[in-house]
């Protein structure tokens, strides 16, 4: 079991693991991250569905775009077992300056259903473990904007990254070849 420390920062909890651990991870479920509201969720909660992990911000030109297009995938094949985390980050630009819960109230105008993590970092030494694994496996050194997607598979593996352009309307038949895959 990977042992995390809680740190509160501007009101914001963040989970952090020491390097080693996300190193061993072998998959998304060795993970333990906070939700939005602060409580902690084990990653294996989602064994057996595909997920897609995003990165996203409020006030990025992509935002209405992805928020619309992530809601409405998330809302298509959820039923199937199609699940999206979006990890809110403040990297680029500073375009998610809102605590947490300013961004839960944000994300309400997109009437969001899929599940929103607490305000993390993804790139750099205190990028979150969970992030740097995702990187690694995928071969990047950084995420280089606001809404680079992940797609897992069932087994918790990462499979495929999009840049932060490709909408999630473009990625719906690789959704797809995966729930199809479970028939």
């Amino acid at each position: 079991m990977q042992i995390f420390a809680a740190l509160l920062v501007c009101g914001i909890a963040v989970s952090i693991a020491a390097d080693s651990d996300w190193k061993s991870a072998k998959t998304m479920y060795d993970f333990v991250v906070k939700d939005i509201d602060g409580n902690e969720v084990s990653l294996d909660k989602y064994q057996g569905h595909p997920v897609l992990v995003v990165n996203v911000a409020s006030k990025c030109g992509l935002t209405d775009t992805n928020y619309r297009q992530l809601n409405e995938l998330y809302t298509n094949y959820r039923d199937r077992g199609f699940r999206i985390i979006a990890f809110p980050s403040n990297e680029f630009k500073k375009q998610e300056p809102g605590c947490n819960a300013e961004i839960k109230e944000f994300a309400k105008k997109y009437d969001v259903k899929f599940d929103m993590m607490t305000k993390i970092k993804v790139n750099g030494d205190d990028a979150h473990p969970l992030y740097k694994w995702l990187k690694n496996k995928q071969g990047l050194d950084d995420i280089e904007w606001n809404f680079a997607k992940f797609l897992i598979d069932q087994n918790g593996v990462p499979i495929k990254r999009y840049d932060p352009r490709v909408a999630p309307k473009d990625i719906e038949s690789d959704v797809k070849s995966l729930l199809y895959n479970e028939l």
